[in-house]
C-alpha cells in the first residue's frame, strides 16, 4: 500500500515535472531552442536548476515535447476512424481537420524543431522521426483512397502521399498563417479544397 506521504510526493513530483515541461515550452517557443538557458527554464518553473538537469535538460524536455506531439489523442482517433470511411471527401476531411488539431496543439513545437534541427541532433532526429511517422500515417490515407477507386487515373498510390504532404506537412499551414497571415480556419478549407482537386477523379 503507497503511504499518503509518498502519494502526496509523487503528486508534487508529477506537478514539477509538468511545470518544467511547460516552462520549456513556452521558452523554447518564444527564444528559440538556443535561446533558452537551463536557468531561465528554472526560473520560470520556480524549481533549482539541478531539478531541470534531472529531467533531462534542455534534450530530454524537447524530446517530451516531440513524444507529446507524436502521441496526440487526435491522430489515433483519425487512424482508427479512416477504416470506417467509404466517401474520399470525408477522409480528406478528416486529414485536414486532424492536421489542424495538431497545429493548434502543437505548432509551437513543429516551429522550434524545424528551427533548430538543421544545427542540433537532438531536434534533427526528433524531426526526422516525426516526419517518418507522419508521412506513413499519409501513405496510409492514399492507400484507403486508391482502395476506394478516388484517385485520378494519373495519380497512384505514392504520388498521391506526396500530394498529402505537399498540402498537408509542414510547409502548406505555416506558410499560409504565418507568412500570410490567414486563420487556421481559412487555410484548412483552402488546402482542403486544393488538394480533393488534385487528388479525386
Amino acid at each position: 500500500m503507497i503511504s499518503r506521504t509518498g502519494g502526496r510526493r509523487a503528486d508534487y513530483a508529477e506537478l514539477t515535472r509538468k511545470a518544467i515541461i511547460d516552462a520549456a515550452r513556452t521558452l523554447f517557443a518564444h527564444n528559440g531552442y538556443f535561446g533558452t538557458k537551463v536557468d531561465e527554464i528554472a526560473k520560470v518553473a520556480r524549481v533549482a536548476p539541478g531539478t531541470v538537469y534531472a529531467a533531462g535538460g534542455k534534450q530530454g524536455l524537447l524530446r517530451i515535447l516531440v513524444d507529446e506531439w507524436a502521441n496526440a489523442p487526435i491522430l489515433k482517433q483519425s487512424l482508427d476512424r479512416l477504416p470506417s470511411l467509404t466517401d474520399p471527401h470525408e477522409v480528406l476531411g478528416l486529414v485536414a481537420s486532424s492536421s489542424r488539431s495538431v497545429r493548434e496543439d502543437h505548432g509551437d513545437v513543429m516551429r522550434v524543431l524545424l528551427a533548430a534541427a538543421p544545427h542540433d541532433e537532438t531536434a534533427a532526429e526528433g524531426l526526422r522521426s516525426s516526419t517518418e511517422r507522419y508521412r506513413r500515417t499519409l501513405t496510409a490515407v492514399a492507400q484507403h483512397l486508391d482502395a476506394l477507386g478516388a484517385l485520378h487515373d494519373s495519380v497512384d498510390v505514392q504520388q498521391a502521399a506526396d500530394v498529402l504532404w505537399f498540402y498537408f506537412g509542414y510547409s502548406g499551414y505555416f506558410t499560409l498563417t504565418q507568412d500570410t497571415g490567414w486563420s487556421l480556419q481559412d487555410a484548412q478549407q483552402w488546402l482542403l479544397r486544393q488538394c480533393t482537386n488534385a487528388l479525386l477523379g
